[in-house]
């Protein structure tokens, strides 16, 4: 069984407080904790069903940092992130921030709030085999159990920066395609080899001061009676017109 203490430590890293304390985070669910195990991700702590554990029993004696906890059904659900919890559930240590991009794609995103559109955003970029996804301080936290989720094991292969987004774009020579309502048609222009897509929030979208630096200002031409697109959505059909070919 696991402690009462051991319970109150997972439970604590929902919280972002707690995770930045200890430095590590939540990896939840059978397909993700996997994942995780088969990298060379460091990892603190596996809790995992007994036939979970058994099953993956070579992956996880690839991590002897790790401890192993068996848990029962019950005791998962007490400590998951999730509206349905899964079978394992890993502690993982987080990586050193990364540098930020001089070269190549990267997806930027300014004041994102919303877990869902974070973790997509770093599967969109890690699909197009981006380096780096950057967001802004005030965003959610890439580390958010949600984001994790929903990123699918992005964040083992997309380094993820907090930056001051006005900094980064006045430092850099990569050209910034800046998703806005009133810019170009996307289909009118060309990609290169690369590049920043800046996104901005999921209902102000981008401040304009950001957009006075840009050097495209892009619009997704709209032909039905859709007010507006998901950010994470945007993103993704920016990345594939101007990264994906």
């Amino acid at each position: 069984m696991l402690s009462s203490a051991q319970s109150k430590y997972i439970r604590s890293l929902t919280q972002q407080k707690y995770r930045k304390q200890y430095n590590v985070f939540l990896a939840e669910g059978d397909k993700i904790a996997k994942e995780w195990l088969i990298s060379a991700a460091k990892i603190q702590m596996i809790i995992a069903t007994q036939d979970w554990a058994d099953l993956n029993s070579l992956h996880i004696k690839a991590h002897p940092e790790a401890e192993l906890c068996i848990a029962t059904p019950q005791e998962l659900e007490k400590v998951s992130a999730l509206q349905t919890p899964h079978k394992a559930v890993l502690v993982a240590n987080m990586p050193a921030e990364s540098s930020l991009p001089g070269s190549g794609w990267c997806i930027a995103v300014a004041h994102l709030q919303d877990p869902g559109n974070m973790g997509s955003i770093i599967r969109i970029a890690d699909w197009f085999g981006m380096s780096h996804v950057i967001a802004s301080p005030d965003s959610v936290d890439f580390y958010n159990p949600k984001v994790v989720q929903a990123a699918m094991g992005g964040h083992l292969r997309v380094q993820l920066v907090s930056a001051e987004l006005k900094e980064f774009i006045t430092g850099t020579s990569l050209p910034v395609y800046a998703a806005t309502l009133g810019g170009s048609s996307l289909y009118d222009v060309s990609g290169g080899k690369e590049g920043i897509i800046l996104i901005g929030n999921e209902s102000k979208g981008l401040p304009e001061e950001l957009v006075a630096l840009a050097t495209y200002r892009v619009t997704i031409p709209r032909k039905g009676g859709a007010e507006s697109l998901n950010a994470a959505v945007s993103a993704g059909i920016i990345a594939a017109t101007l990264a994906g070919r």
